[in-house]
């Protein structure tokens, strides 16, 4: 692909109040996790309206985060959401002389906004068409509990989606369309683009865009629905204009209705996605292509790095939010390097290979958003963990 790559994406974008060791086997959290679905209540790996974790408790956030913190403030505040952590970590990532990396969306016009903002110029990202509004910045607090699942980390999510209500899907002109990969990341939480995103892949694909989308934990259709799939846009017709998905297990079983990782990804595949990544936490990433854009590649499986388990399991566990998103800006960065290297469908592995070092380096610094100091830092720091990665999965 000749000359720069213009790499554009919307979603969710939001302050994270993150709150680190939350023991989530506690006496002072156990009250306020969910007894069943769509209640309303925490669940770890899982996201929940502020909202509705207010009426589920009978009282409010600030009150039910004193209890489950003992009083103490966050600690630490910084950007969040799939869709803008994602790209900051491909703009980090990639030779900004070759790429350019957009992002277009809505914050409120609070304090918290004029923070996310001024954060957001920190990085290589090109604000295109980011506004703040008269609504409330969205926002997540983030409970963490690194010790989770034998010192691998688990986080949950308390979200409050504020001005992304307002974002409507004709609020992307051309200027978005006019890209070579467009990106669709967290859409759930900013509900007018996800409600729409049959109607945007269809004309992305229409206007000769690469288009990828990962998924967020989709609580307004689980709440709604319980007990029926989560719908993606208007109608499955969505699937067939995503040349990659990515998505958890959780989220692939809730879009496919299925309740079996096979039976999932048959579910994808016979709606056409082109290719297709589902992660597990820190179990095993399952990978497929049909060879329309990467090369062609059956049902594969994936390890997470030895390396950063090793050194995380020395340290104690580490803080995981935004390892699933920094994890979808490697994939994204090395298809945007393998395109710029000549390739035609660029290798899902080598992909992969990016994204797995790029989620588990997120856990050495707390919070998803890694600023750097000088350009070519982040991927400097990584570049060990990549050839280690390398090394284990062909040796």
């Amino acid at each position: 692909m000749p000359g720069k790559i213009i790499v554009s994406g919307t979603g969710c974008c939001l302050v994270d109040l993150l709150y680190n060791d939350i023991n989530f086997k506690s006496a002072e959290i156990s009250p306020y996790l969910s007894k069943k679905r769509g209640d309303g209540g925490l669940t770890p790996g899982q996201l929940v309206f502020q909202e509705e974790f207010e009426n589920y408790c009978g009282s409010t956030l600030t009150k039910v985060l004193d209890k489950i913190t003992g009083g103490r403030t966050h600690d630490k505040i910084n950007i969040g959401g799939p869709s803008i952590v994602s790209l900051i970590n491909v703009s980090q990532l990639v030779d900004k002389e070759q790429c350019e990396v957009r992002f277009y969306g809505r914050g409120g016009n609070d304090d918290i906004g004029q923070y996310l903002i001024s954060a957001l110029r920190k990085t290589p990202v090109v604000l295109r068409d980011y506004k703040l509004i008269n609504n409330r910045t969205p926002s997540t607090v983030v409970l963490s509990d690194p010790s989770y699942d034998n010192g691998h980390g688990e986080r949950a999510f308390l979200n409050s989606i504020g001005a992304a209500w307002d974002y409507r899907p004709d609020e992307l002109g051309d200027d978005f369309f006019d890209s070579d990969i467009v990106v669709f990341g967290g859409t759930a939480l900013v509900p007018q683009i996800h409600d729409h995103l049959t109607t945007l892949l269809k004309k992305a694909k229409s206007k000769g865009c690469i288009t990828i989308v990962n998924t967020v934990f989709d609580f307004r259709n689980e709440k709604a629905n319980p007990l029926q799939k989560w719908p993606l846009g208007e109608s499955d017709a969505s699937y067939s204009y995503i040349d990659l998905l990515i998505a958890d297990q959780e989220e692939a079983f809730r879009l496919s209705g299925e309740h079996d990782p096979q039976d999932a990804i048959r579910f994808f595949r016979e709606k056409r996605v082109s290719s297709l990544i589902i992660t597990n936490g820190s179990k095993n990433i399952s990978t497929y292509s049909d060879g329309h854009f990467f090369t062609e590649s059956g049902l594969t499986e994936m390890p997470v790095s030895r390396k950063v388990i090793g050194e995380l399991k020395n340290a104690q566990g580490g803080d995981t939010t935004g390892c699933g998103d920094n994890f979808v800006g490697g994939i994204i960065a090395s298809v945007v390097t393998q395109l710029l290297s000549g390739v035609r469908h660029p290798d899902l592995r080598e992909a992969c290979c990016w994204g797995v070092v790029s989620g588990g380096f997120t856990c050495f610094y707390m919070g998803g958003t890694y600023f750097e100091e000088e350009t070519g830092e982040k991927r400097a720091k990584m570049q060990p963990y990549y050839e280690a990665y390398k090394e284990q999965i062909e040796g």
